[in-house]
């Protein structure tokens, strides 16, 4: 596990390079511009955006977890802890992680979600061993990654993964962009069940469903996915 320091120093340079690998840089050259949008006052303005937190998300959270072998989680991109925050209500705070590029989220993170790890980290490149936590999840997430490194977020997720992976996004049958507050290739929607069964075929549906704003949500499609 890095520091915090260390981890903003990767986030910050991570596809800087020697210029030894040209096309791998170029590759991820679209997903650290739109990380560097999120690190910077596009997030901030994103996390004052969505600073008032939703109560009604805890039912969901709470039948999830309930009656399975899940005893510590991971949130990769946890804004200020809207979902952190009922899941240190279920499991013990020390257990649940969230990582976030943004500053300013992970600092009202750690407030509204007090005992938990909240730390730097970009979500194509996690620090944390394999099998680390029960559950790793985006809720919100794989809709802001490129194409380019949409399959190495969710190869992460399922990496540090010991029993479930978690998605909950804006689902497409086919890959829609949809204008996002100016910037270009900020919001995709796109088939993600599809995907990850063409990535991870091994991995099962478990459950499945659709949140809406009543479960305070905003329309998102999901899927629990269990490792064999």
């Amino acid at each position: 596990m890095t520091s915090e320091a260390e981890a903003e120093r990767t986030q910050a340079g991570a596809t800087a390079g020697d210029g030894a690998d040209a096309a791998w840089q170029g590759a991820v050259a679209e997903a650290a511009r739109l990380e560097g949008l999120w690190r910077g006052e596009f997030g901030d303005a994103y996390v004052r955006r969505n600073a008032t937190l939703d109560d009604r998300r805890g039912r969901f959270w709470a039948d999830l977890l309930g009656g399975r072998d899940i005893a510590s989680t991971l949130e990769v991109g946890c804004g200020q802890g809207g979902n952190l925050r009922h899941i240190a209500a279920i499991l013990p705070p020390e257990a649940v992680w969230g990582v976030d590029v943004n500053a300013g989220a992970r600092a009202r993170a750690r407030a509204n979600a007090p005992g938990t790890n909240v730390v730097a980290a970009l979500a194509r490149a996690l620090p944390f061993r394999d099998g680390m936590v029960d559950l790793a999840m985006t809720v919100g997430v794989l809709i802001h990654q490129p194409d380019t490194s949409l399959p190495l977020v969710m190869a992460e997720l399922v990496r540090v993964s010991r029993r479930y992976v978690l998605w909950a996004e804006y689902h497409a049958d086919e890959t829609t962009e949809v204008a996002y507050h100016g910037e270009q290739g900020a919001l995709l929607k796109r088939d993600y069940g599809r995907i990850y069964r063409e990535l991870f075929p091994e991995l099962e549906v478990d459950r499945e469903g659709f949140l809406g704003e009543e479960a305070g949500f905003d329309r998102v499609t999901w899927q629990l996915l269990r490792k064999p």
